[in-house]
């Protein structure tokens, strides 16, 4: 059993990815935990502006990332999807079957 746990452990090194940026007005990141994400795209499709994109990680897992062009403005690129008042409607990670996928605002 605990040979087992250990093999896992090599195998299988997920990490958490934070993709986004600080600045004087707070914390936007979207955090994808890699041990859950399982590359599927459903979060991708259900987008409507296109931030994410499935890619090959260094472990040839498929995960999902935020595109180069929207990691230094989330605050504003997923403004659509987050009210100013009342519940946000993040459809990225409400289509998220593993839940893999949190915003840090």
């Amino acid at each position: 059993m605990f040979g087992r746990f250990i093999r896992r452990l090599i195998v299988t090194p997920g990490y958490i990815a934070n993709y986004g940026y600080t600045d004087g007005s707070g914390d936007y990141y979207i955090v994808v935990n890699t041990d859950k994400c399982d590359g599927c795209g459903k979060c991708v499709e259900a987008c409507p502006r296109d931030v994410l994109e499935v890619i090959t990680d260094d472990y040839d897992d498929l995960v999902v990332t935020v595109r180069e062009e929207h990691s230094k403005n989330l605050k504003y690129v997923c403004a659509s999807c987050k009210p100013i008042s009342g519940e946000p409607d993040l459809k990225c990670v409400q289509a998220c079957p593993t839940d893999a996928i949190t915003h840090s605002w």
